[in-house]
């Protein structure tokens, strides 16, 4: 019969005292939570490749003999220990070498005539071949060999205090003893693959292909309750009764009238939107995706005029001070000559215009929170870079009103699978039009650039009037990461650019200090900002054109794109340079993507398929800390798959009712947002 999945480990007399410790120390405290523990790649160990003749680049598992082991360097734990491997076929006088920094008990591990298997990156130096810090194991200890080669072999995430085999034989002796009908999931996602099948599979497929099944099989059933909790929470929210706005338009033809250009198709399509949402009586919760100067704001506005004419109050709320004053001054700018009662409400300032009374829009950043400001009758809440804010902060502004609407905005391009798993909750409007009378904002890639030929086009630029960002990657200079420092650089480019007024912005700076250095250079007090990507999300500065990024390299896509995005808001032509080191290929390929096309959802893609959705999004924010099979993200189908099989779960049991498990598993953090 076997043991069942759920037996604890400290039961089952398999495993001993230390083992159980170690488990227990990783979370994993019953059979299926260590079934569950799936290996993080795999290595085919059926025949393994000669010693290559040199680095290749990538990396190799090989098999070879310990023929030399030594240490080299300081005492202590300073040092370095080599191990020199060489072939056991007897025709090859190849050897390569392994090496560890500071880590003296290698020295207890390893001896010559042991027998490894070894996996790592391969490069050359000083004639030799060389791995650092490789993974490996050795063959002559091992109880059960045909578990650890001769095979497709599951390599783990370590575990403190057991052996990478050992991990392997555990999970291999589970398997084999199993009572396979002890393995139930929450859902069966797949009727057509047994369950104990993909368990087996995914620790010890006997090819490639059938890993990959089992571990699509296993993502699948992840994503399924991802998207059971979006679709939960929307039908949840879309359950409640709101309030409805947006019959009258008196304010917003006038604001139409008032407007000395027209918006755009997008603007107009998405105001739509908007008003359908309003007009209907269950509250709005719309994300309004925007590029980098698409125009998000004058939506916003319309939005508001929509919900101000229905005798409601409206909240806008900005991660930053400056960032809120621009919205107050832009508000104020349009709104305030249609009689609108404009507020801004920040840590520093207090401010009204429009006439006496409680304003009838107030824009404002976490102070709008934690003040005294109470409101009447909130009707609608309006976030921008709702990325900035935590899922509470944006529930406590929803919570100063009656469910009101809600409308979020993000500069950031999220591409459409990860907007269907993370914001799927959220009806979307999409801006994918630049407005007219933007300047065209020229990319050029410059691999090696010359700090005089820089100078020279930056002074170019000042000269006629203009302003320059100059970003770099880090704060302060680093022994270990070769790369430009702001802080370093801005002394140079006071003397390079001494005849001008140059800055410095980073993200160590205290929040007052950043407020005025940004607002010097919105004002023009301040030519050049030599900065880090704290600049990112930032204020407009239209007479800003230039902007040059050094290691450029060192950036994801969707980042350059979000940085480039604070230049061209004029009607001056714009330049991005984009500066690199030049050393890889790969990296010169990556930027090509950047000069060659300004779509940000198509930079957002690509920067999906080269670096992967936790970066593209950043995990915390993105609520993806957890997930297990991150890397799925980027399949369109399986995401699709996992909602339409949501979706058809909660048609035929809309409350759950039937399926305790999967109700326990509902998260409902207030209004997503």
């Amino acid at each position: 019969m076997g043991f069942n999945a759920s037996a604890e480990l400290a039961e089952l007399g398999f495993l001993s005292a230390k083992e159980i410790i170690a488990f227990s120390a990783a979370k994993l405290s019953t059979v299926q939570h260590v079934l569950d523990y799936l290996p993080r790649r795999y290595e085919d160990r059926r025949q393994f490749a000669a010693f290559p003749a040199q680095a290749t680049g990538g990396s190799l598992c090989l098999r070879g003999v310990v023929v030399d082991c030594q240490r080299k360097g300081g005492g202590g734990r300073k040092g370095v220990h080599e191990v020199v491997v060489g072939t056991d076929d007897g025709f090859s006088d190849s050897t390569i070498v392994l090496r560890w920094f500071n880590m003296p008990y290698i020295a207890k591990m390893l001896a010559v005539g042991h027998e490894l298997v070894f996996f790592g990156k391969l490069k050359e130096a000083a004639g030799k071949l060389i791995i650092d810090h490789p993974d490996f194991e050795i063959i002559n200890d091992m109880v059960d060999a045909s578990v650890h080669v001769d095979r497709i072999v599951p390599i783990y995430k370590n575990i403190a205090g057991i052996p990478q085999r050992r991990v392997r034989e555990i999970i291999y002796g589970f398997r084999a003893n199993l009572n396979s009908d002890s393995l139930r999931g929450a859902y069966q996602v797949d009727h057509s693959y047994p369950r104990v099948d993909a368990y087996r599979e995914v620790h010890f497929p006997e090819n490639m292909a059938q890993a990959q099944a089992a571990r699509r099989f296993f993502a699948l059933e992840e994503f399924f309750i991802l998207q059971l909790n979006v679709a939960w929470r929307k039908s949840r929210y879309d359950a409640q009764r709101g309030r409805v706005l947006g019959k009258k338009t008196s304010l917003l033809k006038a604001f139409y009238e008032s407007l000395p250009f027209d918006l755009t198709g997008a603007q107009k399509r998405s105001v739509k939107e908007i008003v359908g949402d309003m007009r209907r009586p269950r509250p709005m919760h719309r994300m309004l995706q925007g590029d980098v100067g698409s125009g998000k704001t004058f939506v916003a506005m319309c939005a508001a005029l929509l919900a101000i004419e229905s005798g409601a109050q409206v909240a806008l709320m900005a991660p930053t001070q400056i960032l809120a004053e621009q919205h107050f001054l832009t508000s104020c700018k349009w709104l305030a000559p249609l009689g609108v009662q404009v507020g801004l409400r920040t840590s520093a300032k207090k401010e009204d215009e429009g006439g006496a009374g409680q304003a009838q829009l107030l824009v404002g950043t976490h102070a709008l929170l934690y003040g005294e400001e109470t409101f009447e009758d909130l009707g609608l809440v309006i976030i921008d870079e709702q990325h900035k804010f935590g899922v509470e902060q944006r529930s406590r502004l929803i919570q100063k009103g009656v469910m009101p609407d809600v409308l979020v905005m993000t500069a950031t391009p999220i591409p459409r699978t990860l907007t269907l798993t993370i914001y799927g909750d959220l009806d979307v409007s999409l801006l994918d039009e630049r407005p007219a009378g933007r300047g065209k904002v020229i990319t050029a890639l410059r691999p090696k650039a010359k700090v005089s030929d820089v100078t020279k086009f930056v002074k170019q630029q000042l000269d006629v009037g203009r302003q320059a960002y100059l970003v770099y990657p880090l704060v302060e200079g680093s022994e270990s990461f070769k790369a430009g420092s702001a802080t370093v650089e801005f002394e140079k480019w006071q003397k390079r650019l001494s005849k001008y007024e140059v800055a410095l912005l980073h993200g160590k700076v205290t929040a007052d200090e950043k407020e005025s250095v940004m607002a010097d250079f919105r004002d023009g007090k301040t030519d050049v900002l030599v900065a880090t990507t704290v600049i990112e999300v930032g204020v407009d500065v239209p007479n800003a054109n230039l902007m040059v990024i050094y290691n450029a390299e060192r950036f994801g896509l969707s980042q350059l794109h979000q940085l480039r995005g604070r230049i061209g808001r004029g009607n001056h032509k714009s330049y991005c340079v984009l500066v690199a080191d030049g050393k890889s290929s790969a990296a010169l390929e990556k930027l090509q993507e950047l000069v060659q096309t300004d779509d940000g959802f198509k930079i957002a893609e690509a920067d999906l398929r080269l670096r992967g959705p936790g970066d593209v999004m950043g995990t915390q924010q993105s609520g993806l800390t957890d997930l297990k099979f991150i890397e799925y993200l980027a399949d369109t189908d399986l995401v699709r798959e996992a909602r339409r099989l949501a979706d058809a779960l909660l048609q035929e049991d809309p409350y759950l009712a039937a399926h305790s498990e999967l109700l326990d598993m509902m998260v409902d953090d207030g209004v997503r947002a």
